[in-house]
């Protein structure tokens, strides 16, 4: 039983690391490399991160530069980001891209904000289906008369537990990316 509540909390754990992934991806307002994270680039035929063929920098606050290492692929990771959904169009100086985050409108704040608590609800279903898992586990194990009625209670309390644990925490990082979003 304690492996099973180990490994229900190990799942939760990735949910959280999936959800703050998610997050890596929205724009605040501030050049963040994350943000080409899941932007592949068609190098040579085979799909490359923009990170493992180019050295990728912030140079200002709002101001993000990326040096490829083959000069040849600069128009492939050009087009790429073109392409992507990031919503930024990069500049082509020859040797280098520069991408210039635009400073945030306040619709486009709260658009943010909003995408923020869906990718939290998204973690929190997660979560709650994880839960839900162990609980079926449980009753299967008692069905198999492998745990007894009162362990079965004790395992839901203690998932329960967890599972408030988990939710919390996404609660608390969601929040702290609003605050991010918001600030000017």
């Amino acid at each position: 039983m304690k492996e099973t509540l180990k490994n229900t909390e190990e799942r939760m754990e990735k949910c959280v690391k999936s959800m703050e992934k998610e997050f890596s991806s929205i724009r605040a307002g501030r050049a963040n490399p994350g943000i080409l994270d899941k932007i592949t680039v068609d190098y040579y035929g085979v799909p490359t991160q923009i990170n493992a063929m180019a050295a990728v920098s912030v140079a200002e606050a709002r101001i993000l530069v990326i040096q490829p290492w083959d000069a040849s692929s600069l128009k492939a990771i050009e087009k790429a980001i073109m392409a992507s959904d990031i919503g930024i169009t990069p500049t082509n100086d020859g040797k280098s891209i520069r991408i210039v985050f635009p400073q945030l409108t306040e619709e486009r704040r709260k658009d943010l904000c909003k995408q923020v608590k869906k990718y939290g609800e998204e973690a929190k279903v997660a979560v709650r289906n994880c839960r839900r898992d162990t609980m079926d586990k449980f009753k299967t194990m008692k069905k198999n008369s492998e745990i007894t009625e009162d362990d079965v209670k004790d395992g839901e309390k203690k998932v329960q537990t967890i599972t408030d644990k988990y939710c919390e925490k996404i609660d608390k990082i969601c929040a702290e990316k609003e605050k991010e979003i918001m600030t000017v």
